[in-house]
């Protein structure tokens, strides 16, 4: 593959990757050389088979894996040194071009032969904005902050692992343990550190992660980098777009809809149920989208109207906006003026006129959700005798979720029972276990009205079956139904199990196969413990020791010599707070040294079991894996 810095339209990322996802029925990412042409006329690309005979050669030739997989980047990859030949013309009839998308030559791990991939320089300036803004008043960030958004000095930044930390921490408070992060003349030993301990963060907070790891982020791989960004903003600006823990969003319930369906909602569509809320209110037509809907500006206009501060309140001051630029005739001077009022509710961020115009969704998005978080504009209704029965995410769900989501499953799951409800999710978990899934016999969205419960409750009975028959769990009274009806206790009973299997299957691999009990990992805690002098002992995962993190710190520490400061840790006689500081400190060293815990540390303060488990097998697996390197 050639390795010059070429162009490429969002539109024409976008098209590759509706048609690479047709043909990649089963989701892994991948598609066999033996399905290129038939990718290609997806793509509305026609060229002879024995060009494709040639491709697949050249392809093959670099293959260092040989495993006769192409993933969607080496497909781009093809397409733009296909667009450079002789087959220009005949590809740009089938898709239209657009600026703004930025190629850069590297090596892929998959081909010896280099990979190019793409990123948005509007999504970089964006993100850099963000970042210095949220920064600004860090001390530890005063040696990145600010960056120019018009270099990229934001691919050297998160070279040391402490702006990807940080931007965690803001996102979902105290998920790192700040005293952990290496802030002080770092070398490249405590800075890769610092990034391990970011990724594997970022996982537990639901990131998807898989194939990244601290050497691309030191190399500061754009496309990586600002992946990632997006997952942790992203994150951090939806946190409270969730009915449970913001329940004005109450208001946005239609009169004949029944609040289970508002729950349901993503963050994204809540967001536009918004927007369409104060349009309405304003008298304005509705959107049904971020991107074509929005371009003239118009439609910000009204809601930055409708959302502003009226004074009503004793502390609150008023900010009147000046929607006179409503009718400036150019749609790039419009998005400026309208954006210069967002500017004075300090929310002119994400977004520039010309992404406004572009109709970028992505930046869009987050735009919006900033000014919800900013100036959501609602009231919570008067119940007037209706019961609004809202309960929210545990702990455990959370735990659950974050899980699933950082191992790349699609679509994203935003409600634990809910998303499980068409069997499709589960089925994907079943592959990241190892267990094959026929997907000629799942049914696929959309579904058709008629009959799409029954097409999802096959789903359902397919992934319990499977669990029965192919991964032996334990499903005693659990069916299809329970699942696709979204019953928390049955639904739970099967996650679990497939958590537990992909946890201790990292175990299994490293032992030729060998089957982990409970007592295996226990015993090997202990003895590990002994071996390395420790005072610290548990007779099972709900030793009530196991509250202080003693046990926990004491493994780390045998394990990793000196990963552990000991001056930081508590004990002797602990108040509640003194469990929760050391349980926050044994979990983030935890994943500095490698180990992705999904636990959390109430998990270990409050001594649950199944989590409890996790962490012990996870450090379990860090050092046999130490042992076999």
């Amino acid at each position: 593959m050639e390795n010059n810095v070429t162009q490429i339209s969002r539109e024409d990322l976008e098209n590759l990757r509706e048609a690479f996802n047709k043909i990649d029925i089963d989701n892994s990412g991948y598609v066999s050389d033996f399905e290129l042409q038939e990718l290609f006329r997806e793509a509305s690309f026609h060229i002879p088979g024995y060009k494709v005979r040639e491709i697949v050669e050249k392809f093959m030739a670099g293959d260092t894996n040989k495993d006769e997989k192409i993933s969607f980047e080496e497909f781009v990859a093809i397409y733009q040194e296909l667009r450079s030949k002789e087959v220009r013309e005949t590809f740009r009839k089938s898709i239209s071009r657009r600026d703004g998308i930025r190629s850069f030559g590297g090596t892929s791990r998959i081909s010896s032969e280099g990979t190019q991939h793409s990123y948005s320089d509007e999504e970089k300036v964006a993100f850099v904005n963000w970042i210095n803004k949220a920064l600004a008043k860090d001390p530890d960030c005063k040696h990145l902050i600010p960056m120019d958004p018009e270099t990229d000095s934001l691919f050297k930044s998160v070279k040391d692992g402490i702006l990807l930390c940080k931007m965690i921490n803001l996102s979902q408070p105290d998920t790192i343990d700040e005293r952990v992060i290496n802030t002080k003349k770092c070398t490249p030993f405590t800075m890769t550190e610092n990034l391990v301990l970011a990724l594997n963060s970022a996982s537990a907070i639901g990131c998807t992660v898989v194939n990244i790891d601290a050497q691309d982020m030191k190399a500061g791989t754009p496309h990586l980098v600002l992946g990632l960004l997006w997952q942790i903003i992203k994150i951090g600006l939806f946190a409270d777009i969730e009915i449970s823990r913001n329940e004005a969003l109450i208001a946005l319930l239609d009169e004949s809809e029944e609040l289970d369906h508002l729950m349901s909602m993503s963050p994204e569509d809540l967001l536009l149920r918004w927007v369409n809320y104060h349009l309405k209110a304003a008298g304005w037509q509705q959107i049904t989208n971020f991107s074509d809907d929005i371009k003239d500006s118009r439609a910000y206009f009204h809601l930055l109207n409708q959302i502003s501060p009226k004074g009503d309140g004793d502390d609150e001051m008023r900010i009147d906006i000046d929607i006179s630029g409503f009718n400036e005739r150019d749609d790039e001077r419009r998005a400026e003026l309208m954006l210069r009022q967002a500017d004075r509710l300090d929310c002119r961020q994400f977004v520039t006129p010309s992404d406004v115009v572009a109709g970028n969704q992505k930046l869009n998005i987050a735009f919006v959700a900033n000014l919800f978080n900013m100036y959501p504009a609602l009231n919570r209704p008067a119940r007037n005798g209706i019961d609004y029965a809202i309960e929210g995410e545990t702990r455990e769900d959370r735990t659950f979720r974050n899980w699933m989501n950082s191992l790349g499953v699609t679509p994203h799951v935003n409600h634990l029972y809910r998303d499980m409800q068409d069997g499709l999710i589960i089925l994907q978990l079943y592959e990241r276990i190892q267990v094959a899934v026929d997907w000629t016999r799942v049914n696929k969205p959309p579904y058709t009205i008629l009959g799409s419960n029954m097409k999802k409750l096959e789903n359902c009975n397919y992934s319990v079956a499977l669990g029965k028959k192919e991964a032996k769990f334990s499903l005693v009274g659990i069916g299809g139904e329970n699942i696709n009806e979204g019953s928390p206790m049955h639904t739970l009973a099967l996650i679990w199990q497939l958590m537990r299997r992909y946890t201790l299957k990292v175990l299994s691999d490293i032992g030729d196969g060998e089957k982990v009990s409970d007592q295996v990992i226990i015993d090997w805690v202990n003895n590990t413990l002994k071996q390395g002098q420790k005072n610290s002992y548990i007779n099972s995962f709900k030793d009530k020791s196991i509250s202080t993190s003693l046990p926990v710190i004491d493994l780390i520490d045998t394990i990793v010599p000196k990963a552990i400061k000991y001056e930081l840790v508590k004990s002797g006689d602990m108040t509640p707070e003194d469990k929760l500081n050391n349980a926050k400190y044994a979990i983030s060293v935890a994943r500095k040294i490698g180990v992705r815990v999904y636990a959390l540390p109430d998990d270990l303060v409050e001594v649950k079991p199944k989590m409890v488990m996790t962490v012990f097998a996870c450090l379990m697996g860090r050092s046999l894996k130490k042992a076999d390197g």
